[in-house]
């Protein structure tokens, strides 16, 4: 048989295998508790590497960013405070640009590399993983955990559980207590908290976080992923067969086989049915029977396989990042060429660019006048026309600060109102009626454009201008 005959039959047999896979899929629906043991690898150390980011928005509320906390959402005042930047309700249309930009992102992502938000920064997958590892290191390896689970209830046992649920408490005490900090000063929740004087708002959360936290991490585990988070319904929607997921090479690796004196037998594929990849699993799939509603594309399958491919002398990759089309044979589309990569991009590029645009033109202080319309105008008896305004100043900075208003458009115009300094309070809009009066041999039209400007006294770098009408007879 020449070598292109059998490379189509292989195909031709993997292609049956991939449809007639979902027949053999595992799913645990929590009947049995799932052990998974802890893998090493190059994957493993980039999981803890990006559950770390969690670390970061876990202490976030505590840091300190020129004298005050460096991220506060003031619900009651309506400000978000992140770095020294101040967003109010005016500038919310970020917000939506944000959440764009993000649900964007986790769907181009998984277009190309599969479900690595859930495997890589899934916030329960953090949750989980560290509660495992802390089960690991406290109750053993996962022989002596279903051992000690089964057995009877003595010192030893009560001594570990004790242990691994107290600090599984504390933990999630920690995430509730950073999770409400979010919304207050945190250093003055501390001391409400120790001292019991914190709002029954906050003991609530708190609690709510941490049965929450003990539940889903603790308890649920991998059964949040099943039954709880929708993304493990919709994700399948995503991919398509450019897709490259953790995969199983089943031209390499069948048909498997133990070894024989430490050596594998001829004939056989380089899985040795070792079934690690289904040990690490915390999810308790198996890898082999191709892609399934379990897989999070955490990645720790192919640790453990490169690990016992590197034991037995064969190349590592057995288990690895690959497409459906890489698996068949065919040639795979550059990213760029791909439609529905490039869709995504434009999208995450429009909503970058208008995150970064709002950003950079927030402005410490924000002015808005309103014309008064009863009436549009007065003919006073000096010869003058006079109309009237609302000036409204918003104040974004974090301190009040001394504002001077001013006015031009028309030669002669007077503004009445803003003689003296006005002091803007700090994240709220104050409103001040002024007047302008302009003698009637200047006006030139019906309508005039005028400008008002508001100078922060104190940097006077930061100004605001805002056009508005003046109204006249005709």
């Amino acid at each position: 048989m020449t070598e292109s005959a059998t490379s189509a039959e292989n195909q031709a047999k993997y292609s049956d295998d991939i449809y007639e896979e979902a027949a053999d899929w595992h799913v645990n629906t929590g009947e049995e508790k799932i052990y998974p043991k802890q893998a090493a690898g190059k994957w493993r150390k980039l999981k803890w590497l990006t559950h770390s980011i969690w670390l970061l928005l876990f202490i976030g509320p505590f840091l300190r960013w020129n004298g005050q906390q460096a991220i506060l959402f003031d619900i009651p005042d309506r400000q978000f405070h992140i770095f020294g930047l101040t967003i109010l309700p005016q500038d919310v249309w970020m917000l939506a640009l944000v959440l764009l930009f993000f649900a964007m992102l986790l769907a181009a992502v998984t277009s190309i590399a599969g479900r690595v938000y859930c495997g890589f920064f899934c916030f329960q997958t953090a949750w989980t993983n560290l509660f495992m590892w802390l089960e690991d290191k406290i109750e053993g390896v996962p022989a002596k955990r279903r051992k000690l689970d089964a057995g009877p209830w003595n010192g030893e046992k009560i001594r570990k559980k004790v242990l691994k649920y107290g600090i599984w408490t504390l933990i999630a005490v920690l995430t509730g207590i950073s999770f409400v900090s979010w919304f207050t000063d945190s250093r003055q929740l501390w001391h409400d908290i120790f001292t019991g004087q914190a709002s029954s708002t906050a003991y609530g959360v708190i609690a709510l976080f941490t049965a929450g936290t003990l539940v889903l991490a603790g308890k649920l585990r991998e059964q949040a992923c099943f039954w709880l988070c929708p993304y493990a319904r919709i994700q399948g929607v995503m991919y398509d067969k450019e897709t490259i997921l953790p995969t199983y090479d089943f031209h390499r690796g069948e048909p498997r086989g133990r070894l024989k004196k430490g050596k594998l037998v001829e004939g056989n594929g380089d899985c040795i049915d070792c079934k690690q990849c289904i040990a690490v699993c915390p999810t308790g799939i198996d890898i082999r029977m191709g892609q399934q509603e379990g897989c999070i594309t955490c990645s720790l399958c192919m640790d453990a396989c490169d690990a016992v491919m590197e034991k037995i002398g064969r190349p590592k990759g057995l288990i690895r990042y690959a497409s459906m089309d890489e698996m068949e044979g065919k040639k795979q589309l550059p990213l760029l060429k791909r439609p529905r990569v490039l869709i995504y991009l434009t999208i995450l590029t429009l909503a970058v660019s208008g995150i970064i645009y709002g950003i950079t033109h927030l402005g410490a202080i924000e002015v808005k006048v309103l014309h008064g319309r009863s009436p549009l105008f007065v003919q006073r008896s000096d010869g003058t026309i006079q109309n009237k305004y609302d000036v409204k100043i918003l104040n974004k900075t974090a301190n009040d600060i001394r504002a001077k208003v001013t006015a031009s458009g028309i030669e002669g115009m007077q503004l009445k109102g803003a003689e003296e300094t006005l002091i803007a309070k700090k994240g709220h809009t104050g409103s001040y009626i002024m007047f302008i009066n302009v003698p009637a041999e200047k006006i030139k039209a019906e309508r005039t454009p005028i400008i008002f400007k508001v100078v922060n006294l104190d940097n006077p770098k930061q100004t605001s201008s805002y056009e508005s009408m003046f109204f006249a007879p005709e």
